[in-house]
């Protein structure tokens, strides 16, 4: 069994309303104004370009700035913190341990667990490459995974069909054995379009009952 993971909103906390008031406050009014104003950046192709690695930082914080009219100075000093305030999600953390664990044993063991039935981890994640290199660097437990794909690296994204494609080569994964994980329904359904069986998670906090309902079909 291949188990895929997004990260944001999966494994690390993303939360864009509480990142323009912590860093934009003076420009927000309430949690209607911040999840619009984090929709407006986060949302936008300006911001996909810089998560598939196609515009640098710089350029996305200046392309940002001016076409919101909001200070330069400041959506830099966001931009450049986001990798270092990517948070893990305890309860998430906790089920991919134990994935990591039952996939050890497996091995360790000698369970003689077939091809099908022992467990793979690998994660692919609409990540640019600065925020990349701080969650390798910040968090040892990225080593837990067999291997995983930042759509910065290879310049590709979610939900374009060529990266499921890409993480399908290199993965070696088959669809009906494979379990993505994403809290994007697009991003779902365009894993479903490929052969993969997918779960749709719109809070972390399902996690560990989707997960477990998924594996257990």
């Amino acid at each position: 069994m291949n188990i895929v993971f997004d990260f944001g909103a999966v494994l690390f906390g993303w939360q864009p309303a509480h990142i323009v008031r912590q860093h934009l406050p003076q420009h927000v009014t309430g949690d209607a104004s911040a999840q619009a104003l984090g929709k407006a950046i986060f949302s936008h192709a300006d911001w996909q370009a810089f998560d598939q690695g196609l515009i640098s930082e710089q350029a996305v914080v200046q392309r940002t700035s001016s076409r919101l009219a909001l200070p330069s100075s400041q959506v830099a000093s966001m931009v450049a913190l986001i990798g270092e305030q990517l948070l893990v999600i305890p309860t998430s953390l906790a089920v991919l341990q134990q994935l990591r664990d039952r996939r050890d044993a497996g091995e360790g063991e000698g369970m003689g667990e077939s091809e099908s039935e022992s467990i793979r981890l690998y994660y692919l994640s609409n990540m640019p490459e600065p925020y990349a290199r701080t969650l390798e660097r910040n968090h040892a437990f990225l080593q837990w995974f067999d291997d995983g794909i930042f759509s910065g690296d290879i310049k590709l994204i979610k939900p374009d069909p060529a990266i499921y494609a890409a993480a399908t080569q290199r993965f070696h994964l088959q669809g009906q054995t494979t379990i993505f994980i994403d809290d994007s329904l697009p991003n779902v359904q365009a894993a479903q379009a490929h052969g993969w069986r997918a779960v749709h998670l719109p809070s972390p906090e399902q996690l560990p009952c989707k997960l477990s309902e998924e594996i257990g079909r």
